[in-house]
């Protein structure tokens, strides 16, 4: 058990948000954020920096949305349904646009290779979070 589901089933109210899925998402994107974080610095490194500007943006601006999603995921009392789910949704394609970058870059530079891994494995989770049932009014609020 991690620390993060630990938290969530100590949390004084009832969560909408399923405490496996949460917690898959939290921690997902918390270590989306660091890959990105690192996978950023380590292309400032390269020979080949300037051919890795994009890529440094893209996961620059994945870091900090992932960040954010790990505290807004992780205050659940009063939480804005809507809100989580728009912020999911942008970790989603940040995650993606990061993925597909460093998939790009992988090939010659490790830490693109395991950053791609993070932003997959982040894409998954968030997504199976938006599946669940707690956003399903908010699906078929938007005709999904």
């Amino acid at each position: 058990m991690t620390f993060t589901r630990e938290m969530l089933e100590a949390a004084p109210v009832d969560l909408e948000l399923g405490v496996e899925e949460l917690a898959e998402a939290i921690d997902a994107a918390a270590a989306c954020g660091q890959a990105c974080t690192s996978c950023a610095n380590s292309c400032l490194g390269e020979d080949d920096v300037a051919e890795l500007s994009r890529c440094i943006a893209l996961c620059m601006a994945c870091s900090d949305v992932c960040d954010a999603t790990v505290r807004v995921l992780s205050q659940q009392v009063h939480a804005d349904r809507f809100v989580s789910h728009q912020l999911l949704e942008a970790c989603v394609r940040t995650c993606t646009r990061s993925a597909e970058e460093c998939e790009r870059h992988a090939g010659h530079h490790r830490h693109c290779a395991i950053c791609l891994r993070a932003c997959r494995a982040c894409v998954k989770a968030c997504s199976s979070l938006l599946e669940s049932e707690a956003f399903g009014e908010l699906r078929k609020l938007a005709g999904g």
